[in-house]
């Protein structure tokens, strides 16, 4: 059985996003440094982050409130307003960071077009994400983009609604085994993973390995072979 209908994760699978938050979380510990050392800020930082997705949301808005926060608590409110104007820079600084496509994206997602039905799967701020995807030069090549607030079964259930396709015919790709694979697999779709050299801690889980309905390459050139390998497995069984 062919695949229909083939998803794609945005952040960290079409272009870089996480190695940017990495970088400005080192910057913000450098900011703190006077009052706590950095093992804390990162672990506050990752604590505060976890407890307000039910309130922000995910995306850099959601991280530049946590980062401020953070800072509150950790210095006592002792941080002054210049700080805290430093970290909503930090904030805005990574907000306008270019687009940079990881390498193969282009050309891959061009070739994926041509057989497939493609929808882009991203979570994130609705701004900052229809903004990446502008400047990606990739939208046309999507019969749709969905921003969604959360990866989850209820999710995937809803956009392949949409779309008029049954799990089954549905193959998901992207870098977060915990957001683009296990709720894809639950449904009855399948997944590929893309590894990205870092992940967001929140975004951890354990890989399924050697689920029928799932295939792990070491980069995106080599997704249209998995699809194949995946849609042929499916037909031999």
């Amino acid at each position: 059985m062919d695949f229909t209908v083939i998803g794609v994760d945005g952040d960290d699978t079409l272009w870089h996003s996480e190695g940017h938050f990495v970088l400005t979380e080192q910057r913000f510990t450098e900011l703190l440094a006077p009052w706590v050392d950095a093992e804390t800020v990162h672990a506050t930082l990752l604590d505060t982050e976890r407890r307000n997705l039910t309130h922000f949301g995910y995306g850099v808005k959601g991280f530049t409130l946590s980062m401020i926060e953070t800072a509150l608590q950790l210095t006592g409110h002792r941080i002054d307003g210049v700080h805290v104007e430093r970290i909503i820079d930090l904030g805005k600084e990574l907000l306008s960071h270019p687009v940079e496509l990881l390498d193969g994206v282009a050309e891959t997602i061009e070739a994926l077009s041509r057989r497939h039905r493609l929808v882009l799967v991203t979570k994130g701020d609705l701004f900052h994400q229809e903004s990446k995807v502008a400047a990606s030069g990739l939208a046309d090549l999507f019969e749709r983009i969905e921003i969604v607030a959360e990866k989850d079964v209820a999710t995937y259930t809803r956009v392949l609604a949409r779309m008029g396709v049954a799990p089954a015919a549905f193959c998901m790709v992207g870098n977060s085994v915990k957001s683009d694979i296990l709720p894809v697999l639950e449904i009855g779709g399948a997944g590929i993973h893309v590894p990205y050299h870092v992940t967001w801690a929140l975004e951890h889980a354990e890989v399924e390995l050697g689920h029928p309905r799932m295939a792990g390459v070491a980069g995106i050139r080599q997704v249209p072979e998995a699809i194949t390998a995946l849609e042929s497995a499916r037909w031999a069984a």
